[in-house]
């Protein structure tokens, strides 16, 4: 269950990051700013000042009315005006109820992490490139397994080696037919997440402010697995709520990525090319969990 003295309001994982970053990078992180932005189909990058890139998942379907153009200008209100901007001005809108201008904050987070490890290098965790999070879990054999958003190669594995899971999502359209007696609604997270022995959440609950909660279920011995380029932030918020592998993205050559973006581009399409996979975990855990 929770941890004492850690707080598990929603948004404290972002705003804990903000600091940490403020603390790393002091008074240069004023001076950088946002010189490309693009909102992808799947996913929302941008490009720093620095040279700096980062990412996060385009909530699409958080987005109400987008049927005519009124509507639609709500959900970005300044496009077109967004260049140039410094970065810091993004950073609140991570907390805005609007879906695309939190993952908008939450991509410059993530450029402005990358900015952190070129700054000053892990210290209290490694950062590993080129490796999958997901390839480093060990599935316990006889234990329970839950799974917190539609990670489809990962119910494919669980599937294959006919393990006990369940999968918490939103939308239940997102699995297929075989998937669907795994599927449990967010509402059951409270009786589910207790029971699990190994747990691994979208870093998409960052979006939707649901991550802190989900964590505060999670029973003693748990382990815990936070993956998707949306989390591609400094850990140390994370691990101090009982995560114990980080999963994300590290952006390396920026301006191919957004042009890949543009292009209603995924992951099949940029990683290998202008991104790669990336591993965190602190330095007292085993490369594996």
């Amino acid at each position: 269950m929770a941890m004492a003295g850690v707080n598990y309001q929603p948004g404290t994982i972002l705003r804990e990051t903000i600091y940490s970053i403020r603390n790393i990078l002091g008074d240069s992180l004023d001076d950088l700013t946002v010189e490309r932005v693009v909102i992808g189909v799947f996913y929302t990058g941008v490009k720093l000042s620095n040279g700096q890139g980062g990412l996060c998942f385009t909530p699409i379907k958080a987005i109400p009315g987008i049927v005519c153009c009124p509507s639609s200008s709500r959900a970005m209100p300044a496009s077109g005006e967004l260049r140039g901007r410094k970065a810091t001005a993004f950073l609140e809108g991570m907390f805005a109820d609007q879906a695309l201008r939190r993952a908008l904050g939450i991509a410059v987070l993530n450029a402005l992490s990358a900015t952190c490890w070129q700054v000053r290098p892990p210290m209290n965790y490694t950062l590993q490139t080129g490796a999958n999070a997901l390839d480093q879990v060990v599935i316990p054999g006889e234990g329970q397994v839950v799974v917190v958003g539609a990670l489809i190669p990962f119910i494919k594995v669980l599937k294959r080696q006919n393990c006990r899971f369940s999968v918490l999502e939103l939308d239940p359209a997102t699995l297929k037919k075989d998937e669907l007696p795994f599927y449990r609604p967010p509402e059951d997270a409270q009786a589910v997440i207790p029971r699990a022995d190994l747990l691994v959440i979208t870093g998409t609950t960052l979006i939707n402010d649901t991550l802190e909660g989900l964590l505060s279920f999670v029973k003693p011995g748990t382990q815990v697995v936070v993956v998707g380029s949306t989390a591609s932030i400094l850990p140390d918020a994370f691990f101090r709520r009982g995560v114990n592998l980080l999963g994300g993205t590290l952006v390396t050559r920026p301006d191919e990525l957004l042009d890949v973006l543009a292009e209603a581009g995924s992951g099949y399409h940029f990683y290998g090319r202008a991104a790669e996979m990336m591993v965190l975990h602190p330095v007292n855990s085993a490369s594996g969990i």
